[in-house]
């Protein structure tokens, strides 16, 4: 047994392919060494920005012989394929053996293939690994570079480590040949680094200020941040992602305290973090009473024998002059109004079909407006004024100088300029916050007229696509109508608000009058936003997943009494409500009566609902007192939209259903019973679809 190294030296790798290389170094070694019969005990992954390292401990000197048979074709087979047989398995024809198969004489080859040695496994591997390499983005180098068949590499390739115990793996690619030296800090050292074997590696690095474990400059970067703010009487931002990159930016870090001009800090918060963080990839602080602080921590790749303050200085330079950048943006935002800042909308085009962001600023507007105004939307109520005027300021900001280095900050900066210019701060916070919620993690709003102008842009975009004919296919949604959808959802549901989508879209249809006489062209476009409901209930089965309320519950209770409901507030309560009762035994038996007369009614038909002829069996009249007891608590309780009830009323046909069929036959020779029972089947189905459509539960 020995460990094995491969170093794979390069120029500088971007931070953010590195953890991905490292999977897909472990990947593509593991595939090539399990095609050869070759396993690790362990393997260890390494990356800095100049080299991606693997060790693989206990590796064995030789694969093991393997003994493999192969059937071929009958033995009265055409000489052809006897050969052709032969030349695939490398073996001659009187190495063939001769077995029956099924009566049938047919040739076998043996093949005893012998052990290999496990370097002559890992010279032939390693240039196919290299080769096989996924880099998001590569290159090619060099005069080779000329043609397409030359390497490709994420920067040019320039060493390569292929040790297997204290033996050199010879290997060559690309003029690259394997050894034992790499080199070390590009600063701190000079001259070839010999690496002797596996253990040696991390060491010897080491010595030439090169800290190979990725995960140990993490922790270096970590603690030293937050230990040069400590020291300052400050406390560090904790960024993981941060501190993931700086990591992957040096080989040797060492984490500095530097300092701004506090005037800076007359600048939102935010734009100097932004700042800070994605240009300069620098830390933030604040002070002990939690407001920023006029300081940051950056990374070094160097040891400075100053301790580092040409360094901090060369930053804080640096770091001076993005913010005066950003303070002069702010400053020259204010001087025009949102209202006029607005105007420019007209020039960007939103699509082609849709028109321009100022044609969508408008069309959100009049929406939000409308939402506002609505009655029976439960206790959400709003100014419509404020509710319009943040909707035609929601997007202004999209054409500021600050959005436009910053796209990060749509939105957030249009909030912070119209509290500048004293717009109400219910307008500036629906503007400032009418995005959310982004993602499935991000914050839902709950401020009226932001609740409102958030739900109308979101409406706009889902409805406007559909209206045109676009919709998310498969895994392709690329504007992102799911997302709006999901937004939507969480919208409402937090907020408890009552809206039936078929009232949007006739209000879209009929814009300022939603009574007028529709087109032949408008009935064509509700045949396409009719299928937003549909659109609601799948991106709702996403949401209710978590919850373990299961698709076909959701589907079950998005239709009652033979209709779509389109509020999505209804659905998900008549569906958690549902999944409670079909978890108990009378849920359970209830739905397995329930689809035992719907096999009869659509086999037989429904019968004929009349005054009987004939007197009825004991199970027969338990059933009808127990639908005219049940039936009429269903209604009430759906009516007051008390699911619970509903389900609870239900529950009491479960016995009387259950008797009916084991004491009735319900297709009696007597056609008058025959056409009862039916009917009496049918009022049964039809009491529980009162609540949901039992049919799509499945069980």
């Amino acid at each position: 047994m020995a460990d094995f190294l491969l170093e794979l030296l390069s120029e500088e790798i971007p931070a953010r392919m590195q953890a991905k290389a490292r999977a897909d170094l472990e990947r593509l070694f593991v595939t090539q060494m399990a095609e050869a019969g070759l396993k690790a005990s362990a393997i260890t992954v390494y990356s800095t920005p100049r080299r991606l390292a693997l060790i693989a401990k206990d590796l064995p000197a030789q694969t093991e012989a393997v003994n493999e048979e192969a059937k071929g074709p009958p033995e009265a087979a055409p000489d052809q394929a006897v050969d052709g047989f032969c030349r695939k398995n490398g073996v001659t024809r009187d190495q063939l053996e001769v077995r029956d198969v099924k009566g049938r004489p047919t040739f076998f080859a043996v093949i005893n293939r012998p052990g290999r040695d496990t370097k002559e496994v890992l010279a032939e591997a390693i240039p196919t690994i290299i080769k096989a390499f996924p880099w998001p983005k590569s290159m090619r180098w060099g005069n080779a570079s000329q043609s397409t068949e030359s390497l490709r590499w994420v920067r040019p390739l320039s060493g390569i480590i292929a040790i297997l115990g204290d033996d050199l793996v010879p290997c060559e690619i690309d003029g690259v040949a394997s050894g034992f030296e790499t080199v070390g800090h590009r600063f701190h050292h000079q001259g070839a680094v010999t690496v002797a074997n596996a253990s040696d590696y991390a060491a010897a690095l080491k010595a030439a200020h090169v800290l190979v474990d990725h995960e140990e400059r993490q922790n270096i970067v970590r603690d030293g941040a937050a230990k040069a703010a400590s020291d300052a009487g400050l406390d560090l931002v904790e960024d993981e992602g941060l501190v993931i990159e700086n990591a992957g930016l040096t080989e040797w870090p060492v984490p500095l305290l530097g300092g701004f001009d506090p005037a800076f800090l007359d600048v939102p918060e935010e734009v100097i973090q932004l700042t800070a963080r994605v240009n300069q990839k620098y830390f933030i602080c604040r002070d002990k009473n939690g407001a920023l602080a006029p300081n940051f921590v950056c990374t070094a790749n160097i040891d400075a024998s100053d301790g580092g303050k040409a360094i901090v200085a060369g930053n804080e330079k640096v770091l001076a002059a993005r913010l005066s950048d950003a303070k002069f943006f702010w400053e020259l935002d204010q001087k025009t109004k949102l209202e006029e800042h607005a105007k420019k909308l007209s020039n960007i085009v939103f699509h082609e079909k849709l028109g321009t962001v100022a044609d969508k600023v408008e069309r959100v507007a009049k929406l939000a407006e409308w939402l506002a105004s609505l009655e029976g939307t439960g206790l959400l109520r709003a100014n419509p004024e404020q509710t319009k005027q943040a909707a035609r300021l929601c997007k202004a900001d999209l054409v500021t100088e600050m959005v436009g280095e910053f796209p990060e900050l749509q939105g957030l900066m249009g909030g912070y300029y119209a509290e500048k210019e004293g717009l109400p701060v219910q307008v500036s916070n629906a503007i400032r916050d009418h995005y959310k919620p982004v993602g499935q993690g991000d914050d839902v709003p709950t401020d009226p007229v932001t609740v409102w102008v958030s739900l109308a842009d979101k409406l706009d975009t889902l409805f406007s696509f559909f209206d045109i004919g676009l919709f998310p296919t498969g895994s392709k949604d690329p504007f992102a109508l799911r997302r709006a959808a999901l937004g939507i959802i969480r919208i409402i549901l937090d907020n408890g608000i009552i809206l039936q989508s078929d009232f949007v879209v006739e209000f879209w249809l009929g814009q300022d009058d939603p009574k007028k006489d529709l087109s032949k062209e408008d009935i064509a476009r509700r045949s396409l936003l009719t299928l937003i409901p549909d659109f609601y209930v799948d991106r709702l089965k996403v949401q209710l997943r978590d919850d373990g309320v299961r698709h076909d519950i959701v589907d079950a209770s998005q239709r009652w009494n033979a209709r779509t409901d389109t509020r999505i507030d209804r659905i998900k309560f008549r569906a958690e409500a549902l999944q409670a009762f079909v978890e108990t035994t009378d849920g359970v038996n209830l739905l397995a009566g329930y689809k035992r007369a719907s096999n009869i009614l659509k086999k037989e038909g429904d019968g004929i609902a009349k005054p009987l002829s004939y007197t009825p069996e004991k199970a027969e009249k338990a059933l009808i007192d127990a639908l005219d007891a049940a039936q009429p608590e269903v209604t009430a309780a759906i009516a007051a939209e008390q699911f619970e009830t509903a389900m609870t009323a239900l529950a009491a046909l479960r016995a009387p259903i259950d008797q009916f069929f084991e004491d009735v036959t319900v297709n009696d020779d007597d056609q008058d019973k025959r056409e009862a029972r039916l009917a009496l089947l049918a009022r049964f189905r039809d009491a529980v679809h009162q609540v949901a459509d039992f049919s799509k539960i499945e069980g």
